[in-house]
């Protein structure tokens, strides 16, 4: 097996202007490296709502991103306040960012859905307190 290509980009909590920077940093270099378009634009959208969702809620953290000849592997980290219910979490609709967060268009319960429509896996670790961890695969 050949080892995967990796990324790791900080995403910066206190700046809603450059949440979406790794997703398009990232977008950028699977274009170059030849992925499907299709494929491509499922990573986007699955990193760009973990992106906003660390910003929103857990005032930032990291995306690494492996890139393999048949899958690509996304993981979030954060040190942030942590799920308490993942699976209400993921129900469309559900959110708890604030009003003023609502206010500036964000936080409508779609981040966690997005993310795993637009993946062939997802798996979510989160502990209270501590932090979030969510892995995703979009396959090749």
């Amino acid at each position: 097996m050949t080892d995967p290509l990796v990324y790791t980009f900080f995403v910066d909590g206190d700046n809603f202007t450059s949440a979406g920077e790794a997703s398009v940093k990232m977008k950028k270099n699977l274009r170059m490296l030849g992925i499907a378009p299709d494929a491509i634009r499922r990573v986007a959208i699955a990193m760009y709502e973990g992106e906003i969702n660390m910003v929103i809620h857990a005032g930032g953290g990291t995306a690494t991103v492996s890139v393999f000849h048949d899958r690509i592997d996304i993981v979030l980290e954060d040190n942030g306040p942590g799920i308490a219910d993942v699976e209400l979490a993921m129900r469309e609709g559900f959110s708890t960012a604030s009003d003023n967060i609502r206010n500036l268009g964000f936080g409508a319960g779609m981040g966690l859905p997005n993310m795993k429509k637009n993946t062939d896996s997802m798996s979510i670790d989160s502990t209270v307190g501590v932090g979030t961890r969510i892995a995703m695969t979009v396959n090749l």
